[in-house]
């Protein structure tokens, strides 16, 4: 079913609105396609060799889903019908129990000492969506059982990401008798030791790689420490399964019982933000948490998603909360106003909510004109290196800014498929924000490299760090060896994975598109079903004006026409003619934007057909 992977894409589409028609007895397909001209190279999903399994049908009649769905499961690794049944209807009886999860019990008994000690708590977040909503969900948590706490994120541009001593100091002198991190604390060995000094006691969940031993805190919780159900949880979903465990204790202490899944909004939202898998618990806790953002009961995300332009009541994809809600959240972390984002959260009032959702706004628009000022440098600087034969990028300017240094590495890694980090000035030292791409371990890369560094902590694919300016050379140099030594002296070509072959006509059949549905949330580790198509003749191309290209293309088999728009960077569509015969590769999708469902199909790639 799946076409060797001969040829090279010409082109990368980005993304595709399109709407169907019919007409003089032809279906009519609009579709839209961003394209950066780097190429791609096509490889089958699967990496099953073997037929299908015989009894697949009956799995399937079992499932109530078509073979076609099951089949497709199947290649992906969901290889039982009990399996299948968990993915397709993730419910949260399928959670892990919590005592599978490490430390999460011994924080959750010292949490709730402290609640019935009357001591004063403190939950410390980090700046990014994953901490703001995972501080946010504590700090409603205890609001929902009338206990005070207080909350702390440390300004991104004057204290910089996890425990800080002189804030530390402040909550001691203010009564603070234990803090709670929520998506930081792992890597602040010095800072915990202080805080004890200071009379603290530190709580730690987190989520991020640890260095061992690990810090000297009272508990420390984390997916990532040992065993656990799901080693990729986030920042937030720690959070989330530990105030499971608070609740579950503060009831058998006699207090009255609080439903917990009124949170999972907070889960979904910062999940997604955090690009965290969405496989086994995640897609659990995701899928659900979903569904809270679609009823947008908050008045705070009913804001957020009037100011993202949809409907309070509209059902939102993953990609549609990551590339609209996310972006609001996260410029006010990194601009210095992480405050402004968590009062959004929590606020039970519509107007305050109305507010704060276009401050974010404003933030937003801001930050994304400093990204493009410091994109257009960096593009510079990686040019450089890249032709000097550079894998590692490592880009450095004084003046860039540290809160939009992170979002401008993802780019380059985007347009130059290779791992980047990105330095700017930050007192006396330096800071850096790196990412990586698939099959390089930027975290262990950067572990190669400690004693060059104040500090560092990540994750494989994103990381932070911080030196000295004497340090840089020989950080670039290590980089760049640390990258070719895994990966060679060429970047990989990008690839695109395939589910099968499968025609346009077919993808448009509505029961399918529902059951393709059912795979949703789509994200890392749970990408979106791409399909190629049967040859398709190019009928038609023009450009109505630069950077825009429409195309009319006509299916072989049944005569269906597909027009399309790309969007290219280069204004050039070379290489491609009139009478061209292509292949697609797509996703079939139904779009209910603000409620609305119409037919889309998400173009990815094209070659030529033979």
């Amino acid at each position: 079913m799946i076409p060797p992977g001969r040829g090279l894409g010409q082109y990368a589409p980005k993304y595709i609105i399109s709407k169907l028609k019919c007409s003089k007895g032809h279906f009519i397909i609009n579709l839209t396609v961003r394209n950066n001209c780097m190429h791609y190279s096509w490889t089958s999903r699967s990496n099953k060799e073997q037929s299908l399994p015989e009894n697949l049908e009956v799995w399937a009649h079992g499932l109530n889903i078509s073979p076609f769905l099951a089949g497709l499961l199947w290649r992906r690794g969901v290889g039982s019908p009990e399996e299948m049944d968990i993915f397709l209807n993730p419910g949260l009886r399928h959670l892990a129990p919590l005592e599978s999860w490490p430390g999460l019990i011994k924080a959750a008994e010292l949490l709730v000492r402290a609640i019935l000690a009357g001591e004063k708590i403190v939950v410390w977040g980090d700046y990014d969506v994953d901490g703001i909503t995972a501080t946010a969900l504590v700090a409603d948590f205890f609001r929902l059982h009338h206990l005070p706490i207080l909350t702390h994120i440390p300004d991104r541009l004057d204290k910089g990401y996890g425990l800080n001593l002189p804030d530390l100091r402040l909550l001691a002198g203010q009564g603070a008798r234990v803090i709670l991190t929520v998506d930081c604390g792992l890597g602040d060995h010095a800072e915990i030791k202080a805080a004890r000094e200071l009379g603290l006691q530190i709580v730690i969940s987190d989520h991020h790689l640890p260095s061992f031993p690990l810090p000297e805190a009272e508990v420390v919780c984390a997916p990532t420490i040992a065993d656990s159900p799901c080693p990729y949880l986030s920042g937030v979903g720690m959070a989330f399964l530990l105030m499971a465990g608070v609740e579950r204790l503060l009831v058998q202490n006699g207090y009255p019982s609080i439903d917990v899944r009124p949170l999972l909004d907070f889960v979904a939202l910062g999940t997604l933000a955090d690009v965290s898998k969405l496989v086994g618990q995640n897609r659990i806790l995701v899928k659900n948490g979903l569904l809270l953002l679609a009823e947008a009961t908050r008045p705070g995300i009913a804001a957020l998603k009037a100011a993202s332009n949809y409907a309070p009541n509209a059902y939102l994809s993953a990609g549609q909360v990551v590339y609209s809600l996310a972006p609001r959240i996260n410029a006010a972390g990194r601009m210095g106003r992480s405050e402004t984002a968590l009062r959004l959260l929590l606020t039970q009032e519509r107007e305050e909510a109305a507010r704060l959702a276009a401050e974010l706004n404003e933030l937003n628009v801001k930050r994304r004109h400093t990204e493009e000022n410091i994109r257009k440098e960096a593009m510079e600087q990686a040019a450089e290196q890249t032709a000097a034969g550079c894998m590692g990028l490592v880009l450095y300017h004084p003046d860039w800014h540290v809160g939009v240094i992170g979002i401008v590495a993802s780019r380059m890694v985007e347009e130059f498929n290779r791992p980047a980090v990105l330095l700017c000035a930050d007192g006396a030292a330096l800071k850096g924000s790196g990412r990586s791409i698939e099959g390089f371990d930027l975290h262990a890369s950067l572990t190669g490299c400690a004693d060059l560094f104040l500090g560092f902590g990540g994750h494989s694919m994103a990381a932070g760090l911080s030196l000295t300016l004497e340090k840089l050379p020989d950080f670039r140099l290590r980089f760049d060896a640390a990258v070719k030594d895994e990966l060679g002296d060429t970047p990989p070509d990008p690839q695109i994975k395939t589910d099968g072959e499968l025609g346009v006509k077919d993808a448009l059949n509505a029961i399918l598109l529902k059951e393709l549905e059912m795979l949703q949330p789509f994200g890392q580790g749970n990408a979106e079903p791409v399909f190629v198509s049967p040859p398709l003749t190019l009928r038609d191309l023009y450009s109505p004006r630069p950077g825009l290209f429409l195309l009319r293309m006509q299916d072989e088999q049944n005569g269906m026409m597909v027009k399309g728009k790309i969007w290219s960077r280069q204004n050039t569509l070379s290489g491609i003619n009139k009478g061209d015969r292509l292949r697609l590769a797509y996703s079939p999708r139904l779009d209910r934007y603000n409620g609305a469902a119409t037919f889309e199909l998400r173009i990815r790639d094209w070659h030529q057909a033979d």
